[in-house]
């Protein structure tokens, strides 16, 4: 698979992350040990593909507003292009982050201008290049063209139309993965060529929690797909076609955050097919990257080729 660049047509929103002792009950109140607001959602997966040195197009919304500034700010810092212009009547969304001293994390979020409701952009793209789209895109009003007013499914889903039939679609359905509306999972499903998903959707989409067992009938579920299964601190199972499925394993570490894992994995695969590895390998360096990010607190804590490189070094070492 060659990969010229990553078109992300998903979503850019604002973390705002508290660090908790535990999650408070129904109707109480929980003191925050520490408190960050930063650049999260879909920002993670690009900036985990351009820290390995691929390029990255935003195609998704941004909004005026502080939290659409500091969107703006932080995918000019990643070097990442933006080819949309801000909404003029709404901010970004956000989300409230609650972090859990294992690392787990449970979210809240209010979506804004990146849950488009107008058509896409004409980009001019190649077979060389890679749509990713998320499942925050296909669920009710943030399906874009694909969603009514009402959240109505019509059309073709958010992220199909707008790309040329030769370019690579990876599609990562996320923890909303049951509420996209069928009609729209089915027709990505079928259009695309990579399916990544972590033990939980897997278990979601197919009714089975056992990873690799969920990826076989995954690979059922889409016309011509491969699927990763991403099975947290075990690594991910890959399932490629005419191939068996394998459990590639990822370097034991000690877990600080665990936000933002799934995106530095999707991130960093991609990226790491650009560079002509081997979807094994390439889940392999996915798996290593992931691995770091989760020793660091932070949603977007992937970390650049060369910190990859030095680190994977010093654990062989």
């Amino acid at each position: 698979m060659t990969v010229r660049r990553l078109v992300f047509a998903g979503q850019a929103i604002v973390d705002v992350v508290l660090r908790v002792p535990a999650l408070p009950e129904r109707g109480s109140d929980v003191i925050a040990t520490s408190a960050e607001i930063t650049t999260g959602g879909g920002f993670n997966v690009m900036a985990a593909a351009a820290r390995q040195g691929l390029p990255v197009l935003y195609a998704g919304g941004h909004g005026t507003g502080p939290w659409g500034d500091l969107v703006r700010a932080a995918l000019a810092a990643e070097g990442i292009t933006i080819i949309r212009p801000a909404d003029p009547g709404r901010d970004t969304g956000f989300d409230v982050a609650l972090v859990e001293p294992d690392g787990e994390r449970t979210f809240a979020t209010h979506l804004g201008a990146e849950a488009l409701t107008s058509s896409w952009p004409d980009i001019p793209m190649t077979a060389d290049d890679v749509v990713y789209i998320s499942g925050y895109g296909l669920v009710g009003e943030a399906g874009g063209p694909g969603a009514d007013s009402s959240g109505q499914s019509f059309g073709t889903p958010l992220g199909i139309s707008p790309w040329p039939p030769s370019a690579q679609l990876f599609i990562d359905p996320g923890p909303l993965v049951a509420q996209i509306p069928q009609a729209v999972l089915d027709q990505v499903l079928g259009r695309c060529d990579w399916l990544s998903c972590n033990q939980r959707e897997g278990a979601l989409l197919t009714g089975v929690g056992e990873a690799a067992e969920a990826a076989r009938l995954l690979l059922g579920r889409t016309d011509h797909a491969n699927v990763i299964v991403r099975v947290g601190s075990a690594g991910c199972v890959l399932a490629v076609r005419g191939e068996e499925i394998t459990r590639i394993p990822a370097p034991a570490v000690d877990v600080v955050d665990t936000t933002g894992a799934g995106d530095t994995h999707a991130g960093v695969f991609i990226a790491s097919l650009a560079d002509g590895l081997s979807p094994e390998r390439a889940a392999a360096r996915a798996n290593a990257a992931a691995a770091f990010s989760v020793t660091r607190p932070g949603p977007a804590t992937s970390p650049a080729r060369d910190a990859l490189d030095a680190w994977l070094a010093d654990r062989r070492g």
